[in-house]
């Protein structure tokens, strides 16, 4: 099987457009669900309905893929499966290394999702002396000073960032310098990447703010205009966003 640092996805040279490429996984979840259940076809409107986008959108992404089902039956569910699983790249074997094995990072090890969509965890990193060696989901901790030659010998192009946000840059720099070209960052900082590194950016924190705006929004429209309203939960926003990057997020490796 190919690995990641040899064969890379052509959605880009394909001229797929970013948000087409953000909604395939929606797809790919809700077809792969399909599938299971041993359903043949779906329409347009059942699957956009089941991922949860509007089915005229659904059928322009599907465009870009070449794929534009039949009238009156709908779509091929494992074709689809395959090919959006091809687009994705998740037909191949994926490296991964998780740098910051604290609370979130042995929970990121031990989700059982990876490797049923392509992705193989080949390391665990952290910086704590104490937790070399010591079994995380079956697989041993290595120290951050094997970072590099883990990197090499793995062939790994995907890291995954789940340390405090004072050590996440450092740690960023060095999987850049050691050929890692895609990076998911759990950590709440934003980080510097040369050109041709990809960063996605999950922080906890902010989209239970967000959420945080929209529950007091709704309870401001239940109470009444002189309630304080959106701009009140706007301006709670604000403030909890100037507590800094760190947040209430667990510090999950020594920086």
């Amino acid at each position: 099987m190919a690995t990641g640092r040899t064969h890379r996805p052509a959605t880009r040279s394909r001229g797929i457009p970013e948000a087409t490429v953000a909604r395939l996984p929606l797809y790919l979840r809700a077809l792969t669900a399909l599938s299971e259940r041993s359903v043949p076809t779906v329409s347009s409107e059942e699957l956009a309905a089941a991922a949860g986008v509007n089915s005229a959108k659904l059928r322009k992404d599907f465009s870009y893929l070449g794929s534009y089902g039949t009238r009156g039956v709908g779509y091929d569910v494992e074709y689809l499966v395959y090919q959006i699983s091809r687009e994705l790249g998740l037909t191949q074997d994926w490296p991964v290394v998780i740098v910051g094995i604290g609370n979130l990072g042995a929970a990121l090890a031990n989700y059982g999702g990876f490797a049923s969509r392509g992705f193989r965890v080949a390391a665990l990193i952290d910086a704590d002396p104490a937790m070399a060696g010591k079994p995380v989901a079956g697989i041993g901790v290595q120290h951050t000073d094997e970072l590099e030659h883990i990197i090499e010998s793995n062939g790994v192009s995907i890291g995954v960032i789940a340390t405090p946000a004072g050590a996440a840059q450092q740690v960023c720099d060095r999987l850049v310098a050691a050929g890692v070209t895609s990076i998911l960052n759990f950590a709440p900082t934003v980080l510097t990447v040369p050109d041709g590194v990809d960063v996605r950016k999950v922080d906890l924190s902010i989209e239970l703010q967000i959420l945080a705006f929209h529950e007091q929004r709704k309870a401001g429209e239940e109470v009444g205009p002189d309630s304080g309203g959106p701009a009140a939960a706007a301006h709670a926003a604000v403030a909890d966003d100037r507590k800094g990057p760190d947040g209430d997020m667990p510090a999950v490796m020594p920086a």
